[in-house]
């Protein structure tokens, strides 16, 4: 009897470990760093709190209008910088996460200080779990991986450069650091894998880095985009790359900012246009499909005072059609308060939109072109500053 009830025993253990097997193969993962350490009082002041609660979600989408969170891991994660300081391996099996800031006590208060660590997370793992934590440059931010998944990318605040990592399995590994010689925010790699963009963010401009294997040249060409560009994407072809030109140094000021738009086939490629968008852009998707791409607009939601004529509740989707290289603003949404992170299911038929002061994502749909609100929304672990899905 026992012999048997141990045989049935280990066949339920085996049934329930494939079940999660399949399950996982069969998942489509996004990523969110959720942020509980900064906050604003009524005068639009930054308020730093105690660290310890931050959370790194992640999050299925394979119900697309019901997200299943797979876990939240413990890891520091913050704001302050594009929402693009995380990705997952275009085989969804390693997600990479660049905490900019850590936190320090200082005479009576908590205050950030940049940091250098780059957590990787097996996604492979039931749960996923924290596999290795790699030290890169100081206040590591936006980061892009190759459409092979074997090279990400790094923009480092703080030192002025690009950190280069080598992907092979789990193991990543700091192979070579690229001086810029000004800050960068946020870098994009283009589909063939031969170059990547990386946006100046007081600099005002676009840097273009030649990739070779593991080999990235900086050969000083930049292009001049709008003002205070924080974030940039490519489209799925190539051809084009759009900048979230955020217009006021990370903020709001109620005046009208662009996106700006180059053409990657032209040789140098070029700044083509700058279009108008409203508030404060900051994230930035291009659709998997290359139809459309959408930015968000902060548009007064947070960190500005509440009687300031801007202040609003709501920040903003503004969606873009995208027909060859022409970029044209067709729609704009309201969202929560303070949207960071955007990201495209990998079918390109939903947008998910996390936001900050809610604690929460907005589901959106697309259909022929056109983005509506599902008025679904899940609730998150904290306030969310950063999401990607997989990379492409």
């Amino acid at each position: 009897m026992r012999t048997r009830l141990t045989r049935a025993a280990s066949v339920l253990v085996l049934t329930f470990v494939t079940v999660l097997a399949v399950a996982r193969a069969d998942a489509e993962l996004m990523i969110i760093g959720n942020d509980q350490k900064i906050g604003w009082d009524d005068a639009g002041k930054t308020v730093f709190k105690a660290p310890g609660y931050d959370t790194v979600s992640i999050v299925d989408i394979t119900n697309r209008e019901a997200p299943r969170i797979v876990v939240n891991l413990p890891l520091m994660n913050t704001i302050i910088g594009p929402p693009t300081n995380l990705a997952i391996t275009p085989d969804e099996r390693l997600a990479i996460v660049a905490n900019s800031m850590a936190w320090a006590w200082d005479t009576g208060a908590w205050k950030p200080i940049p940091d250098n660590k780059i957590y990787v997370i097996d996604l492979t793992a039931t749960p996923p779990k924290l596999v290795a934590t790699v030290e890169g440059g100081k206040q590591p931010s936006g980061l892009a991986i190759n459409a092979r998944g074997n090279l990400a990318l790094v923009a480092n605040r703080a030192d002025n450069s690009i950190t280069v990592l080598s992907i092979k399995g789990t193991e990543v590994k700091v192979v070579d650091t690229v001086p810029i010689g000004e800050q960068v925010a946020a870098v994009a790699i283009t589909p063939d894998g031969k170059r990547a963009f990386a946006v100046k963010f007081p600099g005002h401009k676009v840097a273009m880095l030649e990739i070779d294997g593991e080999k990235v040249k900086y050969g000083k060409y930049d292009m001049p985009v709008g003002l205070w560009p924080y974030n940039i994407d490519i489209t799925p072809n190539g051809k084009l790359a759009i900048t979230a030109d955020n217009g006021n140094s990370g903020s709001s000021d109620g005046h009208i900012d662009t996106v700006s738009v180059i053409d990657l086939e032209a040789a140098p490629p070029r700044v083509i246009d700058r279009v108008v968008v409203g508030d404060a852009p900051e994230g930035l998707a291009i659709s998997p499909t290359g139809e459309i791409g959408v930015t968000l607009l902060l548009n007064g939601s947070a960190g500005v005072p509440k009687n300031a004529w801007f202040a609003n509740k709501a920040g903003k989707v503004a969606v873009l059609k995208i027909d060859g290289k022409k970029v044209t603003k067709t729609q704009e949404l309201e969202v929560g308060g303070l949207p960071e992170g955007v990201v495209f299911s990998p079918d390109g038929k939903y947008i998910y939109v996390g936001n900050f002061v809610e604690s929460d994502v907005s589901i959106l749909k697309v259909e022929g072109g056109t983005v509506t609100d599902t008025g679904k929304r899940f609730k998150l672990p904290g306030a969310p500053a950063s999401m990607r899905g997989r990379a492409r």
